[in-house]
């Protein structure tokens, strides 16, 4: 049999439904609002063929540039001989999702600002960088209940 180069070559896991996840879409994905600016990520739902990405952009992660009734607009950077391509594509709602991927800093951005307030409010001053994992504290393990023991080979004895 030839080998298969088509749109949709190669993709028997990529665009798997996930655990009982089979069958039609669901309504509630036509009404999630969609606007410029908002960053998405694509993942083609194979229920839906039409406005489905091209198996390039399915995981990627894109900002929406343009919204009509039925499909977004979305920038991606492609990375083509070194250097990054800016890409228009049109995915379909069922294809995408809102990212989580600015979540960490929008909850960080809301924890400073309370600390900034209280801070204002008693007088101190508040540190609101991050801080890396330090390494841990120096300890000395004592040795009254670990006394240092010698291991030797059990000798090979059968069982029969």
């Amino acid at each position: 049999m030839p080998h298969s180069f088509g749109y949709r070559a190669r993709t028997r896991h990529m665009f798997k439904r996930g655990f009982k996840e089979h069958g039609p879409v669901k309504l509630s994905t036509f009404l999630i609002p969609y606007r410029v600016g908002d960053i998405v990520d694509i993942k083609a739902n194979a229920a839906q063929q039409k406005g489905m990405p091209h198996k390039y952009y399915h995981g990627r992660t894109g900002i929406i540039y343009n919204v009509t009734p039925s499909a977004v607009g979305i920038l991606i950077n492609k990375v083509v001989n070194g250097r990054y391509i800016e890409k228009r594509v049109n995915i379909r709602v069922e294809h995408i999702r809102h990212s989580k991927c600015r979540q960490e800093f929008l909850d960080r951005v809301q924890k400073n600002h309370a600390a900034h307030v209280k801070a204002k409010e008693t007088g101190e001053p508040v540190h609101l960088k991050r801080i890396p994992a330090l390494p841990r504290e120096a300890h000395v393990v004592s040795s009254k209940d670990n006394a240092p023991q010698t291991m030797v080979p059990q000798p090979y004895a059968t069982t029969i």
